[in-house]
């Protein structure tokens, strides 16, 4: 028995727009946050695809990274869906937006990404794409204000300085010193070595304790 509303019609009776799915992937290139791009007749454009028949948006997401930028195994969410009428010339299509952070030594030297500012890409992108790297931005930045690295962008074991320069890039303002110390110091676990990276004094290395969520002051100071 086929399906009808009240007025008759079944759900091919009405205009269906097309579903696709766009991955902003941030990283840490040249001291900047920045996005992976990749070509597109409309300029820089996120790694994207259409949703295929009996294929998830993850599905979807995953094999458009793969194909379309060379990623894979990459943890990614969900945003949310950008459905603007108008945001595709091409027709009424929804794009669900996704989110991933990966480290810089995990890219491959041939990987194009565009740096950010504050928290837009600094080139125009093809369709929407700004927006949901925006987006995207304060997803990350959100993270970080709850979670020591969650994203593991710096390596296993960091100096406080080096953390502290991560931080400063990803909510793209200086951080005082002593305050981002007591912080983020109790979700830390020291190594009991030290580096002397850069030629300076030694400097106690420290990693993510096994437990390293941010205490609820630190989310206030961060995102302030």
């Amino acid at each position: 028995m086929t399906w009808r509303d009240r007025d008759g019609n079944t759900l091919t009776d009405y205009p269906r727009p097309s579903v696709a799915v766009d991955v902003a992937v941030l990283t840490v290139r040249e001291r900047r946050l920045q996005v992976v791009v990749v070509p597109s007749e409309r300029g820089p454009a996120l790694p994207g695809t259409f949703l295929r028949p009996s294929e998830t948006l993850a599905d979807a997401a995953d094999r458009a990274l793969r194909t379309k930028a060379d990623l894979t195994d990459l943890t990614f969410h969900q945003l949310r869906m950008f459905d603007g009428p108008d945001r595709d010339d091409r027709g009424w299509v929804l794009s669900m937006a996704h989110s991933a952070a990966i480290a810089a030594r995990s890219l491959s030297p041939t990987t194009v990404s565009m740096p950010i500012d504050d928290s837009r890409p600094v080139s125009p992108m093809a369709f929407d794409h700004g927006d949901m790297v925006s987006e995207a931005v304060r997803d990350l930045r959100d993270r970080y204000a709850h979670e020591v690295d969650p994203a593991l962008l710096t390596d296993a074991e960091f100096t406080l300085l080096e953390l502290r320069e991560l931080y400063e890039i990803v909510f793209d303002r200086p951080l005082p010193k002593d305050t981002f110390r007591r912080h983020v110091l109790g979700s830390l676990q020291g190594t009991g070595t030290t580096s002397t990276a850069g030629g300076g004094r030694p400097a106690e290395l420290y990693r993510r304790a096994s437990n390293p969520a941010l205490p609820a002051s630190a989310g206030s100071f961060l995102l302030r």
